[in-house]
């Protein structure tokens, strides 16, 4: 690991936390993602070598703990006490980046958006009971419309990289990256969205209507992902809908 040689407890801090990604890492595990695999989705563009290479640094520099799983193959990857202290970090470069970084399409992949949306603030007890399936299209990306599938069964979601089968019950088309995230951190709401254009709704009016909901505003009290204030979006208030 390469060093500063400065005794400045900055500089120190710096050597083991300003490597390109390491930071991108560990705020992932901090909102609690805890295998390989859910830490490499929220870094689009991290080779797996790569991450591979910075969890071990991380492990050696004592800011996070490896240990196998109990229950099969893999290891899950938790902060230790030294790394749950960097939640205050993470909270003022929060702070810092909403006020003084400006949003661009190229930091607000739709992929993404919807990623830590599904993962982190979706209101399950929301969720329709019934199979349903919801396609994202990506207008503004190179190439091919891209799209990712919300495939929702049993109370429960998942994310589908390819079609899963069966009708989709709705079509949201993105139209504009930026929006599509302020819509999720809360800075518009829904309806702005779509009335600008941003946002493109087609299939089930009543879906439709529902979906924006789904946004949810917090962690509940007793789930340990809110030791990380950062990530506490306030998402704007929407009109109570009933489930599709």
């Amino acid at each position: 690991m390469r060093t500063y040689g400065q005794y400045c407890p900055v500089a120190r801090a710096a050597e083991l936390l300003a490597e390109r990604w390491s930071i991108i890492i560990l705020r992932n595990i901090l909102v609690g993602c805890l295998t390989f695999n859910e830490i490499a989705d929220g870094a689009p563009g991290l080779s797996r070598g790569l991450l591979s290479k910075r969890l071990r640094d991380l492990e050696r520099a004592g800011v996070i703990e490896i240990r196998p799983k109990p229950d099969g193959p893999g290891s899950l990857y938790e902060p230790t006490e030294a790394g749950r202290e960097l939640a205050a970090v993470m909270t003022a470069l929060q702070n810092w980046g909403e006020k003084w970084a400006e949003l661009k399409p190229e930091h607000a992949h739709p992929g993404v958006v919807l990623w830590v949306w599904v993962t982190f603030w979706l209101e399950r007890e929301r969720l329709p009971r019934r199979r349903t399936l919801i396609r994202f299209e990506y207008s503004t990306l190179p190439g091919p419309t891209p799209r990712g599938w919300l495939l929702i069964a049993r109370g429960d979601a998942e994310l589908c990289v390819k079609h899963p089968g069966g009708e989709e019950d709705l079509i949201v088309v993105v139209n504009d990256p930026v929006a599509f995230a302020r819509w999720h951190m809360g800075e518009i709401e829904w309806r702005d969205a779509l009335r600008a254009g941003a946002i493109e709704v087609k299939g089930s009016r009543a879906l439709a209507r529902a979906l924006p909901t789904w946004n949810r505003r917090g962690f509940a009290d007793d789930d340990p992902r809110g030791r990380f204030e950062a990530t506490r979006y306030q998402p704007a208030q929407e009109p109570t809908a009933s489930p599709a």
